[in-house]
């Protein structure tokens, strides 16, 4: 999707908005629980002490889920 103002990807920039504003408790929430999971201590609010390597398994893990529920959707299971 591109901008009509500039041209560029609208999405450049906006990493950390959600594009359906109601998702984003759910997805919150899934991060927590695969943190859990994972067995890395995430807490409330800022969370700049973690390091990237754990970030990128929860983020990872979230997008794994994701994918998984969206072809179980498709699917029709």
């Amino acid at each position: 999707m591109f901008n009509s103002n500039n041209g560029t990807n609208s999405s450049s920039g906006n990493s950390n908005r959600a594009n359906v504003p109601e998702a984003r408790a759910a997805l919150d929430n899934m991060k927590y629980e695969i943190a859990n999971e994972l067995g890395i201590n995430l807490k409330q609010g800022y969370n700049g002490d973690l390091p990237s390597r754990q970030a990128g398994y929860i983020g990872g893990y979230m997008v794994k889920r994701m994918i998984e529920q969206q072809e179980r959707q498709m699917s029709g299971k």
